[in-house]
């Protein structure tokens, strides 16, 4: 049996049959996005037809023009792209400075705080919507850039990566930059920010698509067109009150559309975001 298993490995290339599961599993997980995108191109009729029609239609100039104007993209896409980069880029700054300080300063009820912080991972987002929204009212920052950004600046989740990373820096590191004459500052940011390069390249596409993707926080403190992100634009395109067929092919467009700045973000931050979570030090 053995000698029988032997030779048929000898003959079978199991590199190839790897290739033609992965093939097969990315295609799988594609698909989704695919079928989207023939949607988008396709009339209304061909868009709802049973079974799927699975071509690509020749509507796709004036599918993607439609969903450009009904949704106000221009807006919605400076909303997102504004939230997004301003909740990334605040979330990794309070991160690190949260992390530096509990790690290298070492201040007291310093894991107390670490604990407490952590502790806010247990509370879902709807607990702490209504609070945190009469806090952002009694600032009168409704429908404003503040009430999009602000709420979000703090993660636990950032915090304890960074920290957890910062504590496998060696201390022979922190010694020899206090003989150089480095102070606390010089050393964040000249050693350890650099040393931390991957990892921040790995939050920031987290962070980014997470905070892209936000629906209920938006749709409870922005009220005018003007101050919607992509999610709320999209639905621009649905008919009020249930009246008519809702557009697929329109709404796939605006999908579509809506996926591209995230997977440019991926597609440029890709072997950095890779690094940071294979390495074995990460």
């Amino acid at each position: 049996m053995i000698t029988m298993v032997k030779k048929i490995r000898d003959k079978v290339d199991f590199r190839i049959l790897i290739h033609i599961l992965l093939i097969l599993t990315i295609f799988v997980l594609s698909f989704p996005l695919i079928y989207t995108f023939i949607v988008s191109t396709q009339s209304l009729s061909a868009a709802v037809a049973i079974p799927p029609n699975l071509k690509v239609g020749g509507g796709i100039i004036e599918n993607y023009a439609t969903a450009w104007g009904r949704a106000n993209m221009g807006r919605v896409l400076l909303n997102s792209g504004i939230m997004s980069l301003s909740v990334t880029v605040g979330k990794i700054t309070v991160a690190a400075m949260t992390a530096f300080a509990i790690v290298f300063f070492d201040p007291p009820g310093g894991r107390f705080i670490f604990f407490i912080t952590l502790l806010t991972l247990m509370l879902p987002i709807p607990v702490r919507l209504l609070p945190t929204h009469e806090v952002v009212s009694s600032f009168g920052w409704i429908d404003t850039y503040f009430a999009l950004t602000l709420p979000y600046f703090v993660s636990a989740t950032a915090t304890f990566l960074l920290r957890q990373f910062f504590k496998t820096v060696p201390q022979d590191l922190v010694d020899a930059a206090r003989v150089d004459g480095a102070s606390p500052t010089r050393f964040f940011f000249r050693v350890l920010i650099p040393l931390s390069r991957t990892n921040i390249a790995a939050l920031f596409v987290i962070l980014f698509i997470w905070t892209w993707n936000q629906y209920l926080w938006p749709l409870v403190v922005t009220n005018s067109e003007t101050m919607r992100v992509m999610q709320l634009g999209i639905s621009f395109l649905i008919p009020k009150g249930g009246t008519g067929m809702p557009p697929w092919n329109i709404i796939m467009a605006a999908v579509v559309i809506a996926v591209l700045p995230p997977l440019l973000v991926l597609m440029i931050m890709q072997r950095e975001f890779v690094k940071g979570l294979i390495e074995p030090e990460k």
